[in-house]
Parts: C-alpha cells; sequence; structure tokens
C-alpha cells in the first residue's frame, strides 16, 4: 500500500494561529511530527478536500503534513487501520464493509484500528456524459456502454456498478483516476463517468469548461429502486453547483466522515478537530462540499467507533451523546 507522496497545497489565504493552538500547555506527549491523510485521486473531492484540511492542520498546529493519493474509502479504511496513514477519508458503506472483513484491500481484516473523527459531507452519485452522446436518462445509456466508475476499491467503483446493473443497465467496466477518466470522456473513449464524489467534482467543473456535458439525474423511480436496495439516502445536487444544471438534479448520497488511527494520543485528534469544526467558513474555501462539514452532523455515523479526542470534542462543544460503547477503549 505505498503511497505517492504530494507536497502540500497553499491556501489561498493566510492563516492565524488561534490561541489554543499556540498555547504551550497544551499537552503534546506522543504526538506525531508529521502526518498524513488518505485521500483518493487527483481530479476528485476527496484529494481537494482532504489536501486542503491537512494544509489548515499543519499550518495550525506546526507540524508537517499532507494530503496523499489513495485508491479511496477501501484502501483508506485499510491504511488508517494499520496506522500507515494518520488520517483518512471513508464513506460509510465501505467503512461498514472494512469492519466485517470485507474490504477488498484485505479480506478478513476487521479494520477495527480505524475511528470516525468528524462529519465531512455527503457524496451524491452523478453521471455525467457529452451532450453529443444524445444520453439525457440512464435508460438512453446504450447496451454495453463504456463507463468509467473511478479508481478500483473507491466508493464510486464499489457501489455504482451494483446500482446501474440494478437498473436494468448493461456496461463494460472502466477505471482510472477521475481526471484521466474526464478525459476518456472528452476523447470518446468513455460513454459515461458514473462519479460518486462530494459536489462540485473538480473534474466535470473541467469538462463544463472544456464541452457541452448532460448531467443526468435518476427518475423517482430509479431513485426509490436505489434507496431500497443500497445504503442511500435521497439527494438533490443544487443547480448553481455546475453551469449545466437549470435545476436541481434528483440523486442519492452517502455521508463521508474523515478517521483517525485509534491509537493517536486523545489531544492531537482533539486539536484537529477543533481547527477544523470551528470555522466552517474557512473549510468552505477548501471546498464547497465543507458547509456540510458541521457539528450537527455527528450524528450521521452509526458504523465506526469514535476516538476519544474526536468524541470529546463532539461532546463538550456540540452537545453530542456519544454512548460510552461507540468510543473507542470506553
Amino acid at each position: 500500500m505505498t503511497l505517492t507522496k504530494l507536497g502540500a497545497l497553499a491556501l489561498s489565504t493566510a492563516l492565524v494561529t488561534t490561541s489554543a493552538f499556540a498555547d504551550a500547555h497544551v499537552d503534546r506527549t506522543g504526538w506525531p511530527e508529521s502526518f498524513t491523510v488518505g485521500t483518493a485521486s487527483q481530479g476528485g473531492t476527496y484529494f481537494a478536500y482532504g489536501s486542503g484540511w491537512a494544509n489548515l492542520v499543519a499550518e495550525e498546529l506546526g507540524l508537517s503534513g499532507a494530503g496523499e493519493v489513495t485508491g479511496g474509502p477501501m484502501q483508506n479504511m485499510a491504511l488508517v487501520h494499520t496506522g500507515e496513514a494518520q488520517f483518512g477519508m471513508t464513506t460509510m458503506g465501505p467503512a461498514a464493509e472494512s469492519l466485517e472483513g470485507t474490504n477488498p484491500v484485505a479480506p478478513g481484516v476487521q479494520m477495527t484500528g480505524a475511528c470516525a473523527m468528524f462529519p465531512m459531507y455527503q457524496t451524491p452519485f452523478s453521471v455525467t456524459a457529452l451532450s453529443s452522446s444524445g444520453i439525457e436518462t440512464i435508460a438512453d445509456i446504450p447496451e454495453g456502454a463504456r463507463i468509467g466508475f473511478g479508481p478500483a476499491g473507491s466508493t464510486s467503483d464499489t457501489y455504482f456498478p451494483r446500482m446501474m446493473e440494478e437498473l436494468g443497465v448493461n456496461f463494460e467496466r472502466r477505471n482510472g483516476g477521475w481526471n484521466d477518466l474526464g478525459g476518456q470522456l472528452q476523447d470518446g473513449l468513455l460513454d459515461v463517468i458514473a462519479f460518486a464524489a462530494g459536489v462540485p467534482v473538480p473534474a466535470v467543473s473541467q469538462l463544463e469548461v472544456q464541452t457541452d456535458v448532460n448531467i443526468i439525474e435518476f427518475t423517482e423511480e430509479e431513485q426509490a429502486q436505489i434507496m431500497e436496495a443500497f445504503p442511500v439516502s435521497a439527494f438533490d445536487i443544487d443547480a448553481d453547483i455546475y453551469t449545466t444544471l437549470e435545476e436541481p438534479a434528483r440523486s442519492v448520497s452517502m455521508w463521508n466522515f474523515a478517521i483517525a488511527n485509534c491509537d493517536l494520543p486523545d489531544s492531537f485528534v482533539y486539536s484537529v478537530v477543533d481547527i477544523v469544526m470551528s470555522d466552517n467558513e474557512r473549510m468552505q474555501t477548501i471546498h464547497g462540499a465543507a458547509s456540510s462539514t458541521l457539528p450537527e452532523y455527528w450524528d450521521r455515523n452509526n458504523v465506526l467507533m469514535w476516538h476519544p479526542g474526536a468524541a470529546q470534542w463532539f461532546t463538550e462543544n456540540a452537545g453530542a451523546e456519544i454512548p460510552a460503547d461507540m468510543i473507542y477503549g470506553g
């Protein structure tokens, strides 16, 4: 599970260290000198969001930290479980599968070393095709269509093929990073890309600049069918997210959480959560999906054990009532 190290992305605005983190009395016993955040492929929301909050935390705490390109949630669960990455990002479906021991990265391993840290945002499942293809609905997708489902093992690759099969779509499965798949779609090497990523997806926004695309919504019947079969909820992609949309697009979504290795010091994780959750406006400068990175969504986790440091923060600052048996080591 070797990762490709990426240099930290520069934040567009200067950050001011708060007194809480400048306080020399904060107990830093056992804190790492550097940390990594497992994200996903470049061109996807995980990479932009994860690299951004890694840089924010590193700046505030005076540590070395950055996002890492990975295969997405399934690999992130494995990396954080083993401690190869201190932090990561996952959707709740892959998290549940990892705890059950059905993560394809390490079949049979129950990845109980990854703990919940904070809620990020919902991941909508959306379909994009070139306008020139004539594909405007799921039913329009032709027999044997070449569909890009994102990196192998990602949330999109794990669930979207099953969803397409549920809706009766016959396809050829293709994998790759979002930027690469966007280029293949534009070059006519793919018919459709099935995205599961926080919106706006950078690769879709880039496509909109370069060509005309259709962002395809589910019908009410398709949405209900998918919700019956998978751990997702109803979601509308707002019209102002993409220039292509003239009205909200019907979709489904799955919640994302940041995760931490369960053995990291409580004071370290508490400090990281405090930085991310205390200034949502600043988080939104990293990525628009962070509009949902709010303390009140702590209860969207009903799968992972909470890291004790994170549980302490949400109990003290968000009125969270987290059962002791949902806190690691509790």
